[in-house]
C-alpha cells in the first residue's frame, strides 16, 4: 500500500488529494467524474469520499442518526437526510418527491435531492466492480475534523471565516505545506476553500482507515442489498 487518497464533490467534479505514503508525497487533482477519479493509476490503496455510500430500500440509515448525535447541534444539520434507493431512477425533483412518498410518506428534501446525481454515479461505479467496492469508503468531513480536534465538534460553521479558520489550523498540523499550496490551486481545481479543506478532512480520515485505526460508525458493519458498506468512518 503506497496511496491513499481523500475526496470532495465540487461543482466541477471531485477533488482528490492523494498521499504517497512511502514518500510522504501529497498531490491534488480535479477529476471530471467519478470514473476518471476511480480509474487513476496507480490505484490507491483506500479512497475516503464525503457522499453515502449504501443505500436502504426503506428508512433511516443507522450511521446517519448515529453520526448527527456524536455531532451535536448545530454541526449534526451537516449530515444530510440520505434517499433511500428507489429514489436514484428519479430525474427530476417532483419525480423524486413522489417515489419518496411511495415508500417513506414523506417528500425528500431539497438537500438530499441535491447530491442524488453524485450519489448515483458512485453507486453505480461502485456496484459494478466489488474490488473496487472494497477500497472505497464513505467518510464525513465534520466528524473528521471532530476526530481530529480530539472528540470535539466544531465550534463554527465551515461557512464562516472563524469555521474555515479552524478547519485550516487542524490540518496545518497534518499537512502543511501542501494544504496552503492546494487552496492556492483551488480555481484551477474548481473548488472552493472548503472543497479543498474537506478533501484534505477525507485524506486524514483514509490514512488513518489505511492503518486500521478509524472510528467506524456504526462498530458493527452493515451492508446493502448490493453488499455496499453502510458505515461512515472518521
Amino acid at each position: 500500500m503506497t496511496r491513499v487518497t481523500g475526496v470532495d464533490a465540487c461543482r466541477a467534479g471531485w477533488v482528490a488529494v492523494t498521499k504517497d505514503t512511502r514518500t510522504g508525497n501529497i498531490s491534488w487533482a480535479l477529476h471530471t467524474t467519478i470514473q476518471e477519479l476511480l480509474r487513476a493509476q496507480p490505484v490507491p490503496a483506500v479512497f475516503a469520499i464525503d457522499i453515502p455510500i449504501g443505500l436502504l430500500r426503506s428508512g433511516v440509515r443507522e450511521c446517519d442518526v448515529e453520526v448527527r448525535a456524536l455531532l451535536g447541534k448545530p454541526r449534526s444539520s451537516s449530515v444530510f437526510p440520505v434517499p433511500v434507493r428507489a429514489v436514484l431512477r428519479a430525474r427530476s425533483y417532483p419525480a423524486a418527491c413522489a417515489v419518496s412518498i411511495g415508500v417513506e410518506g414523506k417528500k425528500i428534501t431539497k438537500q438530499a435531492w441535491s447530491i442524488v446525481p453524485n450519489v448515483r454515479t458512485v453507486d453505480a461505479a461502485l456496484r459494478s466492480s466489488g474490488a473496487l467496492a472494497e477500497r472505497v469508503y464513505e467518510v464525513h468531513p465534520e466528524l473528521s475534523f471532530m476526530q481530529m480536534a480530539g472528540g470535539r465538534a466544531m465550534k463554527d460553521s465551515k461557512t464562516t471565516a472563524a469555521g474555515l479558520g479552524a478547519r485550516r489550523r487542524l490540518l496545518a498540523k497534518h499537512y502543511a505545506p501542501w494544504l496552503t499550496q492546494a487552496l492556492a490551486d483551488r480555481r484551477a481545481l474548481g473548488s472552493t476553500e472548503d472543497d479543498v479543506l474537506d478533501a484534505f478532512a477525507a485524506l486524514w480520515t483514509a490514512e488513518r482507515i489505511a492503518a486500521k485505526e478509524h472510528l467506524r460508525v456504526p462498530a458493527r458493519l452493515q451492508r446493502d442489498e448490493y453488499g455496499l458498506r453502510i458505515q461512515i468512518n472518521a
